[in-house]
């Protein structure tokens, strides 16, 4: 099983995620495809193996990182956003498997996929409740009132992950979170161009202090 998902990791790199061949996947491995078949139903069993992969190596990638952080959540929340597009840029065809453009045909199955899809944003919401409980935070002067639908699912959020967080910082994290996701991929596709800036690294540097400002975060 390694040995197919490695492979079919190597076709998501050359040929791309729609592209995906059990049968392809059995000729690199030099046996005939029924033996492949064995291990795995069909490409949309191994999509899904490579998907929960990738959000477990991602989300690994992120725990690494933060076990060397310090115990401030302002700073693990830089380390945080830091590694995300450290992996990113280090695993683009396994990045653009999770956030890139749906493979035609394919629906990812929440059952299997939705706890290692969530563990980065878990991460997220645990350094915001950390931030707000610690009193590092500065409320807006005005927050934008919720009403609606957002109101009863913000409400669920809260008490899925045992957190304090007032209306308008799930509201402010809800956009960091897209924004964070939005640019590593700007990163990772290339999408600024390529002589739009000459340190990406700077730029996404510039994101992280303009996320922090829409937080409200004081340094610890």
């Amino acid at each position: 099983m390694t040995d197919i998902k490695r492979i079919a990791r190597e076709h998501l790199a050359t040929d791309g995620a729609a592209a995906l061949s059990l049968r392809a996947v059995a000729r690199d491995l030099g046996v005939v495809s029924s033996a492949v078949y064995r291990y795995v139903r069909s490409r949309d069993e191994l999509l899904t193996l490579l998907v929960v992969d990738g959000y477990d190596a991602l989300g690994d990638a992120v725990d690494t990182a933060l076990a060397a952080a310090p115990d401030d959540p302002i700073e693990q929340f830089r380390v945080t956003a830091r590694a995300v597009r450290a992996w990113g840029l280090a695993e683009p065809a396994w990045y653009g498997l999770l956030f890139g453009t749906p493979v035609p045909g394919y629906a990812a199955p929440a059952d299997r996929t939705v706890t290692p899809g969530t563990r980065v944003i878990a991460t997220l919401l645990r350094l915001f409740d950390q931030a707000h409980r610690r009193d590092l935070l500065t409320p807006p002067a005005e927050a934008l009132p919720l009403a609606g639908p957002i109101v009863r699912d913000f409400t669920r959020i809260r008490d899925e992950f045992g957190l304090e967080l007032p209306d308008w910082l799930l509201g402010r994290g809800l956009t960091v979170w897209c924004a964070l996701f939005g640019a590593v991929s700007f990163d990772v596709f290339d999408m600024y161009g390529a002589h739009t800036f000459t340190d990406r690294a700077q730029v996404f540097e510039t994101h992280i202090a303009e996320w922090e400002i829409l937080l409200g975060m004081r340094p610890a």
